[in-house]
């Protein structure tokens, strides 16, 4: 069986994969969102599907984006036999001084959440996640639709876990088969953080995580091939 489980970032929902999700599933796969509930979706943590008899030829396949294999159970990321990580990282706050700054505008943000001044706040923080792409080019999701009230929480909550976020190679299975993708232009995750999830992952795993730079574009990657690009990928080990 090959199986995919996908995870949203903060601020987002599972409407980020209507693409992703259509593609894999007419190439055979069987595929499953995770969904933290910010909006008027309900919360869900997916799991793995049992194994077929001949296990050898299962792929469990985790795709998170941004904060995503941080909201996720920690059995679905150790079991899984490939991970494809957008724009996501190890720890958010890079262990250095400058971090200060950082913390200080995440406390900024949370601060806002509940107050007159949160849409401005959520749409400022989406355009940011946008460019160099138009932030009506990526499908609606909660900061555009609206929150719920246990939404809010669960937002503000997870700003925590963003500021706090220390670790994510431990949380892998050393066998695991990693690529790695970022945008050239993400305004949202410094590049120390992105320099140290691939040295987490040098050092963690049996073999090097695979890094792709995608040029001109974001924290939220709209480039027509990558979909196909990751799948082939995906493919390359039957």
């Amino acid at each position: 069986m090959k199986q995919i489980i996908a995870m949203h970032g903060w601020g987002s929902d599972s409407n980020t994969w209507q693409k992703w999700e259509k593609h894999f599933q007419q190439n055979g796969w069987v595929w499953q969102n995770g969904e933290r509930g910010y909006g008027t979706k309900q919360p869900i943590q997916p799991f793995w599907h049992k194994e077929s008899k001949n296990s050898s030829y299962d792929k469990r396949v985790f795709i998170g984006h941004s904060l995503g294999p941080h909201l996720i159970e920690k059995d679905v990321l150790f079991k899984a036999t490939d991970v494809v990580l957008l724009n996501s990282f190890s720890y958010f706050v890079p262990k250095k001084k400058e971090s200060r700054a950082l913390i200080a505008a995440l406390g900024g943000m949370k601060k806002q959440l509940g107050t007159p001044n949160e849409k401005l706040m959520l749409l400022t923080f989406l355009n940011k996640a946008s460019k160099p792409n138009s932030v009506e080019t990526i499908p609606s999701g909660p900061i555009t639709n609206g929150l719920s009230l246990e939404g809010r929480r669960r937002l503000q909550s997870d700003l925590d876990l963003l500021i706090k976020t220390h670790e994510l190679a431990s949380k892998l299975s050393p066998k695991v088969r990693a690529l790695v993708i970022e945008g050239s232009k993400d305004l949202i995750v410094v590049p120390a953080a992105r320099e140290g999830l691939i040295k987490d992952l040098d050092e963690h795993l049996d073999l090097s995580p695979t890094h792709w730079v995608i040029k001109q574009q974001g924290h939220i990657l709209m480039t027509r091939s990558l979909i196909a690009n990751v799948a082939t990928w995906l493919e390359l080990y039957q």
